[in-house]
Formats: structure tokens, sequence, C-alpha cells
């Protein structure tokens, strides 16, 4: 699959649609969820252009995608959900339930969030 330069993460690091910013640099963008799962619910995208995990994983440099997921780490510490715990999610294609197609982790907290995936 190709990037889609019109998804509606592209559009927000180009500053066409405004987000509520928890983290900003060079690389990463965090913003929180405007349709919340839990109580924290933030989303952590590389400014790169990649459509899911797989292609990051294969295409970003090493040191990138190994700074990306720190940056997760520490956002989620600067959130202040690191002790009592949260999920960090990445979906993958239509089956893992991905509605965007840019990379993205989604950190959630703030209760417990219960199964991981649910029961038919």
């Amino acid at each position: 699959m190709s990037y889609d330069r019109d998804n509606i993460f592209a559009k927000i690091l180009r500053g066409e649609i405004p987000n509520d910013t928890v983290y900003e640099d060079d690389e990463v963008l965090a913003f929180r969820d405007i349709s919340p799962q839990a109580p924290v619910h933030v989303l952590v995208i590389p400014k790169g252009e990649y459509v899911s995990l797989d292609d990051f994983t294969r295409d970003a440099p090493a040191e990138v995608v190994g700074r990306f997921f720190e940056k997760v780490s520490a956002i989620a510490r600067q959130l202040g959900v690191d002790g009592d715990g949260y999920r960090a999610i990445a979906n993958i294609g239509q089956n893992g339930g991905q509605l965007v197609p840019h990379f993205h982790v989604h950190i959630c907290a703030g209760r417990p969030l219960g199964r991981m995936i649910a029961r038919e």
C-alpha cells in the first residue's frame, strides 16, 4: 500500500487540521485522540510517510525506529501513566483495526483496560 498524503494525520502534520499536542520534536508528534477510548488516549506518530508498523520498521533507519519507541515511553512518563500502567497499541491493516493509513501508536491509560481483545 502506498502512502496517502491526504490522510488525516498527514493533514495534522501539515497544520491543516488542529490538534491537542502533548509532545512534538523533529521526528514525532503526539496529540490527544478526538474520540478517546480511555481517560488518557494519546496518539504518537512519526513525521515520516509510513503507512504501518510494517513499513516503518522495514523502511525507516534503525535509529529512527529506536528513537520513536523511546519517545513513546517518554511520552507515557510525561503523561504520568507509567506508574499504574498503560497500553501501547499499533493497529496494522484492516483486520488489525487500523483506521488511518499513517503509522501511529495509541497510548491508553487512566483506568483498568480489561481484556486485550474482546470476545465475539
